[in-house]
């Protein structure tokens, strides 16, 4: 059996359906403080997912959500990196000392295999770009992608010290069906608010790379089912960027709106830690074979269209 933490949330919940379609049953163990039973609805009754509703600080229901595990899928983490400012131990908490307790109670239960769901803002404003996973020194400016250095710490220390076997997965910025945050979300939302005017964050020169959900976790489960080393490090993204500037025209774009007003609030970074350009070099993850089947603007459009649906306007 598998275990999803975090796996009513957004990409976690994708996971779950990509694991059900390869036979696996799945254990979700989330405190649904942003995950959403609708997520895992269409699983109810099909006898291959449970639910437990637990939280990661709690260490005995970390523990106890392991028996019967094989592999831990650790997708569970703060999924908005702007609250970690306002609220300052968010990431230390719902990230780092989340990750000690699931690798514990992964020890102490006999559990070995750990894949992890870190970020591209581990890598803080790079110098290198495109940017390789030994890109160094890593100075994240963030307190998520601090977070999330610290959890890949972690698991290479319980690799090392105690025989686990890890992958960490490098996440570009993901989109998709089912978001809860994020420039898309964020956009429609405000044009359902003024359907004339668009406000953004910055001042829209802004650049990452995106990846569709469906794509981060197909390249997920390939680069385990390629990759048998003991600490397994890859950037999951497509190999492209894409602007801010135009993902609010993508989004005005797929709204059918017309006569809407860009506006850009000014400055480099649309709030405090955030890293202005993003590229992730993925030429490992393409040399196992791994083919996205949507580049960045197109993963953006698709989003766009899943999310005007899901949300209104």
């Amino acid at each position: 059996m598998e275990l999803v933490t975090g796996g009513a949330g957004f990409i976690g919940s994708h996971l779950v359906d990509a694991l059900v379609e390869r036979g696996l049953r799945v254990r979700v163990l989330d405190n649904f403080s942003s995950g959403r039973e609708g997520f895992l609805s269409h699983h109810e009754g099909g006898g291959m997912v449970e639910v437990v509703r637990g939280d990661l600080l709690d260490p005995d229901a970390v523990k106890g959500a392991m028996g019967g595990i094989e592999t831990v899928h650790h997708m569970a983490a703060n999924p908005d990196i702007r609250l970690g400012t306002e609220v300052t131990d968010t990431d230390l908490r719902q990230g780092t000392v989340a990750t000690y307790n699931v690798l514990e109670a992964m020890r102490v239960s006999g559990v070995s295999l750990i894949s992890f769901s870190s970020s591209s803002a581990v890598y803080g404003e790079a110098e290198l770009m495109p940017t390789p996973e030994g890109y160094g020194p890593i100075m994240p400016i963030s307190l998520y992608g601090a977070s999330k250095l610290a959890s890949e710490a972690l698991i290479t220390a319980w690799v090392g010290t105690f025989g686990a076997q890890g992958y960490i997965h490098r996440f570009a910025n993901i989109v998709g069906p089912r978001g809860t945050h994020g420039v898309i979300f964020d956009f429609i939302h405000k044009l359902k608010k003024d359907p004339a005017r668009l406000e953004v964050l910055g001042d829209g020169f802004q650049e990452k790379s995106y990846m569709s959900a469906h794509d981060c976790v197909r390249s997920m489960l390939h680069v385990m089912d390629c990759d048998d080393g003991d600490a397994n490090l890859y950037n999951l993204g497509t190999g492209d960027t894409c602007s801010v500037s135009r993902i609010a025209e993508i989004v005005v774009e797929e709204s059918g709106l017309d006569g809407v007003s860009i506006e850009y609030t000014g400055g480099k970074r649309g709030w405090a830690g955030d890293v202005p350009k993003t590229y992730l070099d993925v030429s490992k993850l393409l040399a196992t074979g791994f083919e996205p089947t949507a580049m960045s603007e197109q993963a953006i459009r698709d989003t766009t269209r899943d999310l005007i649906g899901e949300i209104g306007l």
